[in-house]
């Protein structure tokens, strides 16, 4: 394959990522969907000199490339969720119900589901099989468009009234839940990938479970937030409340300080052994929180938006690519089996008892009826932080049965990216519609 042939079709590919949610906006057919079909097509064509597309060669830079791709997804997240978290308020805490209960019970039920899956029935070592559902523990709504929240909400600097974006339809706790789940999870899966590292490494004894409970779970979640709140209260600051008016960047409406707070969170965070992912999340909802309907929110989360598109066009590319050049070669029935118990069972076991055990009141924010209860449920698609888990593991410790991962990891987020895809547009559009008809009776 020439140089001329590589640029044409990425750019081809590129034009189809910017198309595609304007044409399939509606139908059961989702942009990731057509990408990976895309990236497969690709792999199938004749190939001369070809590159290997097995992970296992290229670990840091799968690991890089997927990080950056999370990490975009995460502070795109974080600017577009319009529900603020005031930490004094506990009323404000009960908003976010949903959202404790995914991460708090969802989330372990699942890596607890998926290892004893990957224990009793792969026949995996009691690590590895921790590792796998670490790895497949973390939720990705980027994948499914439909059920996450859309652009900030912000008032129209240009309106001598002020008024504000008329956009019900995305203001929904089903919509919210799922994007915040996310957002966070995606730190949160750490420590459990952390603990099969080091059932890995061997020795794993009292002392070190306590040096794990104590800094793995507790210490690097604090420093990671602390690092992100006071990364975004700062820059918060200098764009909107700067003395300078040279410095106040919200005024002269320079929307890359997104980037340079994404970079700045996560570095420090880094440095300091915090979860980077999680400093990122919190410092995005910080800035965001520093003036919410600001025109320039908007402007910070478009750019962060068309880098996400990028990176996550690349990824689904080369995830189809290397599916039909051999990523699959190692699936089995083990791996199918544990991939589709995870999708069709237990995700939704989990959310379910996450959300419906002593619910919140409908009536209430953070409150769900019981078709929004299994639509978060069921709902928790598998993505690129799957693939960032496994290589981020395989690049510290060797692991057992790194290519049946491999091909099980892929199959599961393509499988994700299928059923989620065909399911989000249909069951939304029943659930804004039932909605809709509610609040015209009320």
């Amino acid at each position: 394959m020439t140089d001329a042939t590589v640029y044409l079709l990425l750019g081809l590919s590129l034009l189809l990522a910017i198309v595609l949610p304007q044409v399939t906006r509606g139908i059961a057919i989702s942009p990731p969907m057509v990408l990976v079909a895309l990236g497969m097509l690709i792999g199938l064509l004749p190939l001369s000199g070809e590159v290997s597309l097995d992970p296992q060669d290229h670990r840091t830079l799968v690991t890089h490339v997927t990080e950056l791709t999370v990490l975009v997804a995460l502070m795109g997240v974080g600017l577009a969720i319009d529900r603020e978290l005031q930490v004094r308020s506990w009323p404000s805490w009960r908003t976010w119900s949903p959202v404790w209960r995914l991460l708090l019970v969802a989330m372990p039920l699942t890596v607890l589901g998926v290892a004893v899956l990957g224990w009793w029935v792969a026949g995996l070592t009691p690590a590895v099989a921790l590792l796998l559902g670490a790895v497949l523990s973390p939720t990705d709504p980027v994948l499914a468009s439909d059920v996450q929240v859309g652009e900030p909400l912000t008032e129209d600097i240009d309106d001598p009234d002020g008024a504000e974006d008329d956009r019900p339809e995305e203001d929904d706790d089903i919509r919210f839940s799922l994007t915040a789940e996310a957002g966070l999870n995606d730190g949160l899966a750490f420590p459990f990938v952390h603990l099969a590292l080091l059932m890995l490494a061997g020795g794993f004894g009292l002392a070190d479970a306590g040096a794990w409970l104590g800094w793995d779970v507790l210490g690097k979640i604090v420093v990671g937030v602390g690092v992100g709140l006071a990364a975004g209260w700062l820059l918060g600051r200098q764009a909107f409340r700067a003395r300078a008016a040279t410095l106040r960047l919200a005024e002269h409406g320079e929307p890359m300080l997104a980037l340079a707070a994404l970079l700045v969170a996560y570095g420090a965070a880094e440095l300091v052994g915090g979860y980077g992912f999680l400093a990122v999340f919190t410092c995005a909802m910080t800035l965001r929180a520093s003036h919410r309907g600001h025109a320039y929110q908007r402007a910070m989360h478009g750019v962060v938006e068309r880098l996400e598109r990028l990176l996550t066009l690349l990824v689904l590319l080369v995830l189809g690519m290397a599916m039909t050049r051999g990523l699959l070669e190692h699936l089995d029935w083990r791996g199918i089996v544990v991939s589709l118990a995870l999708l069709l069972v237990v995700r939704p076991a989990a959310g379910w008892i996450a959300v419906a055990v002593l619910p919140r009141e409908e009536r209430l924010d953070g409150g769900l009826d019981r078709g929004e209860m299994a639509a978060v449920a069921f709902f928790g698609v598998r993505g690129v932080g799957s693939l960032f888990y496994l290589a981020y593991a395989a690049s510290h410790e060797h692991l057992p049965d790194e290519p049946w991962l491999w091909s099980t990891v892929a199959f599961t987020v393509i499988a994700s990216v299928l059923l989620h895809g065909v399911t989000a547009t249909p069951a939304m559009a029943r659930l804004d519609a039932r909605r809709g008809t509610a609040s015209t009776k009320g």
